[in-house]
């Protein structure tokens, strides 16, 4: 209970400190998402507007990730036994799909434009741009390390990378419009900035479905982990085996292993060496074993569960 606890105590400041980053990083795209805005209407810029638009979704993906992120430290209850991880992953998907609503808007008004391109004022476009950049590289700075391991942080992470991106383009098209008034420029950077954004969205979302639908983590290879835990000493066979995502950093597994009949004390020297093979190997700290001592079918891996009530079939083993 105590090592639970610090463990408890551990995941808690640690979403603290992330909660923190995630309202600095909060308070400075606000106030750059306001100057876009506004710097974009007086130059008649539609990629400082549409920038301004990412840097929108920016302010609320920083919100919703600081919300999933205090969610996910809350301990587990009666009701909520894996705890309140996925809320993080529920977080992200909103995330994504709002950024491909932006990015579908932004496609329809650079198309509207290319066919009639408005005069652009640039030099205001230019240190517009050159504040947004700098505010998205201090934020990208920020959180860089808490985004490699949380689908939640990293998706508002993409967010203002993909804004960063866009800043770059946008300051680049500035300079280009100052020296030639090529203003058709300024659509053609806003769609590179929607498709930026789409493709960043689309990540997030194809790693969020499959974590919501259990499939299996994509650093898994079943063939070869059955290869490795068939090779644990005292394992005979392996059966009706469940591999599957909480959250992106928190993987678990659940299978039957057939031993010999033994003693208890036996069977947890197994155990043991198979939670340590997973551990090491596959970065799985959450298993549920059932070891057994006659094969129910031994040419079948994973369990086949009924879908109807009318030929549904006890599972036995």
């Amino acid at each position: 209970m105590h090592v639970g606890h610090a463990h408890a105590q551990q995941a808690h400041s640690h979403a603290t400190l992330v909660g923190s980053k995630l309202k600095v990083a909060l308070i400075v795209t606000a106030v750059v998402f306001v100057g876009e805005l506004v710097g974009g209407r007086m130059a008649d810029s539609l990629a400082l507007m549409s920038d301004a638009g990412h840097m929108f979704t920016d302010v609320l993906a920083l919100l919703l990730s600081w919300f999933g992120v205090r969610q996910a430290a809350r301990l587990p209850t009666q009701r909520m036994t894996y705890g309140y991880h996925r809320i993080g992953v529920l977080v992200a998907l909103a995330n994504s799909l709002t950024l491909v609503g932006i990015a579908m808007i932004i496609f329809y008004e650079a198309f509207q434009r290319l066919l009639s391109p408005p005069e652009v004022n640039s030099d205001l476009m230019l240190v517009v741009a050159v504040i947004g950049f700098a505010a998205n590289a201090f934020i990208l700075f920020l959180l860089r390390d808490d985004q490699k391991g949380n689908i939640n942080v990293r998706s508002a992470f993409l967010h203002v990378a993909g804004d960063a991106l866009a800043s770059v383009a946008v300051i680049a098209g500035g300079i280009a419009i100052f020296f030639t008034d090529w203003y058709w420029l300024d659509p053609v950077l806003s769609v590179g900035i929607a498709l930026i954004i789409a493709i960043g969205s689309w990540e997030i979302i194809k790693e969020g479905l499959s974590i919501f639908l259990e499939a299996t983590p994509a650093h898994v290879d079943l063939d070869e982990m059955m290869t490795e835990l068939n090779k644990v000493e005292g394992v005979m066979g392996v059966h009706d085996l469940h591999v599957w995502s909480i959250a992106p950093h928190l993987h678990a597994l659940s299978c039957h292993i057939l031993i010999d009949d033994q003693h208890i004390s036996e069977c947890s020297m197994i155990l043991e060496r198979l939670n340590h093979s997973l551990s090491e190997e596959y970065g799985i700290d959450h298993t549920t074993v059932q070891f057994e001592c006659i094969n129910c079918d031994p040419s079948s891996l994973y369990c086949t569960f009924a879908t109807s009530p009318s030929v549904a079939h006890p599972h036995k083993h």
